[in-house]
């Protein structure tokens, strides 16, 4: 098995007092988001700059442990006209990698525009270019968390 499951198969996976962990892959960070128990609200927690695979596996997991994660939504890069291209490709890479240390499940989350609706929230929030840049991937990874969470209440 993958373990890259549909967003319809998350609720059955779902125990009490477990979180969902939104990933927004960079090239030299990952925002990180995490959702509240209910799987209802996404909230923004930090950026990890990304140094070596296995540093950033530990890391990732080190805190998915720490807040009883039982699943991942990984923002996937495709290009405006739905087709993947090398950042999509580099996302599922590092999904295959993950799921060499983990047999938590990944969804993969369209992720057109997150940062551009991040960046967008941010400066209407007056927040400042340099507050922004801190926090903009740990945002965008809210997003996409968010779109995900906002699906599952739909079912």
């Amino acid at each position: 098995m993958s373990n890259i499951i549909e967003i319809s198969q998350l609720p059955a996976l779902h125990a009490r007092n477990m979180r969902i962990m939104g990933l927004d892959l960079g090239t030299k960070t990952i925002g990180i988001a995490i959702s509240d128990v209910r799987l209802t609200i996404a909230t923004a927690r930090q950026t990890l700059f990304r140094r070596k695979f296995t540093l950033d596996a530990e890391a990732l997991l080190s805190l998915a442990s720490k807040e009883d994660i039982f699943a991942f939504v990984i923002g996937l890069p495709l290009n405006m006209d739905g087709t993947e291209g090398p950042r999509a490709q580099a996302t599922r890479a590092f999904i295959r990698n993950m799921l060499k240390h983990t047999e938590l499940p990944f969804v993969l989350w369209d992720e057109r525009l997150s940062t551009v609706a991040a960046e967008e929230a941010m400066i209407e929030a007056d927040i400042s270019r340099k507050k922004r840049a801190e926090k903009i991937d740990a945002v965008a990874a809210a997003i996409i968390l968010q779109g995900a969470l906002d699906r599952l209440q739909q079912h």
